[in-house]
């Protein structure tokens, strides 16, 4: 199963305990849903936790029974019944006979409990999460630009700041932010997930800092080697031109350090004088032997 169908899965194990949540739950999940109208309710997924909570949603919040439920790959679960239709829209202010369904009646969330259940609800039926292991996107599609609009303002009382989008005929509300999807989750019954999302985060936060101090040793590995490269060119030439032998005994022994430890830096060149000298020390020799010309020697 992929994350987004485990955090499904995971919130469909949240208890349909209380009749207000059960019906607040069930209103986001018909406003994201297939269909929702005074003619029909027409829920399609391909969750099955969340096929097999559907009919007791239903039953908890309105205490009806779909009027068609088929399964396969993506279970269909169907009202067309004038008198069920009629008790959903009552439920939720509406009505049946008159109201377009495309908008959020914000009086029946009033309960912070009920604002959670109805994004659970939201979630279930039109949102998905992307593998955290890879990016964080997090989104919830529904048909009705008013229901989107307002839902985005129940997320912004939350202290939530989400992003919308139109696609292909839908408005789409998303998240990319892992800390604003971390939150989400755990307000809506997912902590699961959640958690999950963290680990991710933290991962790949640990690899990357890896990798940027792997990728700077590696650039202070190629400086040191191409440094190194450049003493022994030099010390070559001083040694054709004067001889190491001519050379004072301080600048002699580094040379002849670097010519034995071509790789090192010259912290660990330091470490290898006779006896052990500092970096600043080898460094101020080794830019005297950089400098050195033959008439310079005595």
């Amino acid at each position: 199963m992929s994350f987004s169908g485990d955090a499904k899965a995971e919130l469909c194990r949240v208890p349909l305990s209380r009749s207000c949540c059960a019906v607040a739950e069930a209103y986001g999940a018909l406003l994201f849903a297939y269909q929702f109208s005074a003619r029909e309710i027409r829920v399609i997924t391909g969750c099955a936790p969340f096929a097999k909570r559907l009919p007791k949603l239903m039953k908890k919040a309105f205490d009806i029974e779909f009027d068609l439920c088929s399964g396969g790959k993506k279970p269909t679960f169907v009202v067309t019944d004038a008198d069920k239709i009629r008790r959903v829209f009552s439920a939720f202010g509406y009505d049946a006979d008159s109201a377009l369904v495309s908008h959020v009646n914000l009086s029946v969330l009033e309960e912070d409990c009920c604002k959670a259940a109805f994004l659970r609800g939201a979630f279930l039926a039109g949102g998905s999460v992307t593998d955290p292991s890879k990016r964080c996107h997090l989104e919830l599609v529904t048909d009705h630009k008013n229901v989107a609009g307002e839902t985005v303002s129940l997320l912004q009382e939350m202290g939530f700041n989400p992003r919308v989008t139109a696609r292909a005929g839908h408005q789409v509300l998303y998240f990319k932010q892992s800390e604003a999807a971390e939150d989400f989750f755990t307000t809506i019954g997912a902590s699961g997930a959640a958690m999950e999302l963290m680990s991710a985060k933290v991962e790949k936060e640990m690899r990357n800092a890896i990798n940027r101090q792997i990728n700077c040793d590696s650039a202070n590995a190629d400086k040191t080697v191409s440094a190194a490269q450049a003493q022994l060119d030099r010390i070559r030439e001083l040694e054709r031109e004067i001889g190491l032998e001519n050379l004072p005994r301080d600048l002699a022994e580094t040379a002849l350090l670097r010519i034995a430890n071509p790789a090192v830096s010259l912290a660990d060149l330091a470490l290898l004088a006779d006896p052990p000298v500092t970096k600043s020390c080898i460094n101020h020799r080794m830019r005297k032997l950089m400098r050195l010309t033959p008439d310079m020697i005595e």
